[in-house]
């Protein structure tokens, strides 16, 4: 089950973290891997560390806030690999993202974080829906944050909107788009391991399950949402967390 030989994948952000555990995990599973980065040498390294384990995997070094952009790494990945079964959209932190509280922001600090997690979700999808609706197959998955679904007081008010109006746009695009055999779900998630490790003690035990989430268990998540058993899942907002209470 969940075997995905013969598709192919573009993860956006994958360069580290989640997204390199994501694209790792659909490689294992026989896809045929695109992972994006903005920075070209992480995306080389993760699609090195997947050839080295046997798998297929390109890098493709793009802006997913940049539409043209997108479009033409799309095209090019496309050349290379094939046409896109499965988009992941994961990536959602620009760069120096740190915390502050919203009444001590102004417009400027807003706009990376609706222009990678809204814009950048609707550049990807958007130079990919036609092929899959065409083909009659396609996964989207977009990678979320309980920032976007129940809210955080953490001072990331612009990153949480940005998330939730990603959620949004996957609903409505899904029931566009569930009759031509295309789904589209995002997994929204819960704390990581990719914060600093001496925090993780105090963060662990907040937990029900008890431990922080790995890019394994997102991973793992998505390859059964990029399958073709998944096929009757769509227009869903997953709650990765370990159990932790979101509403």
């Amino acid at each position: 089950m969940f075997e995905l030989k013969g598709r192919v994948a573009l993860v956006t952000g994958a360069g580290q973290n989640v997204g390199a555990g994501i694209a790792r995990t659909l490689a294992a599973q026989g896809a045929a891997v695109a992972v994006n980065d903005l920075d070209p040498d992480r995306a080389e390294a993760t699609a090195a560390s997947i050839v080295s384990s046997g798998g297929r995997a390109v890098a493709v070094a793009f802006d997913v806030a940049d539409h043209a952009a997108v479009k033409a790494g799309v095209a090019d990945v496309e050349q290379r690999l094939g046409p896109i079964d499965v988009l992941v959209n994961n990536a959602g932190i620009p760069a120096g993202m740190g915390m502050t509280p919203f009444r001590e922001t102004s417009p400027g600090d807003w706009q990376p974080y609706v222009d990678i997690n809204l814009y950048g979700v609707l550049n990807c999808c958007h130079a990919v829906i036609d092929g899959m609706c065409q083909r009659g197959f396609g996964r989207i998955i977009t990678i979320s944050s309980g920032a976007g679904t129940a809210g955080v007081g953490i001072g990331v008010a612009a990153y949480g909107a940005g998330k939730g109006g990603g959620i949004g746009f996957m609903r409505n695009l899904a029931l566009e788009v569930a009759a031509k055999g295309v789904t589209a779900n995002t997994v929204a998630l819960g704390l990581m391991n990719n914060v600093p490790e001496e925090i993780v003690p105090a963060l662990a035990p907040t937990i029900p399950v008890k431990r922080l989430g790995s890019p394994e268990d997102v991973g793992a998540c998505c390859a059964y949402l990029a399958s073709n058993e998944a096929g009757w899942m769509t227009a869903q907002t997953i709650e990765l967390n370990g159990g932790s209470v979101t509403t």
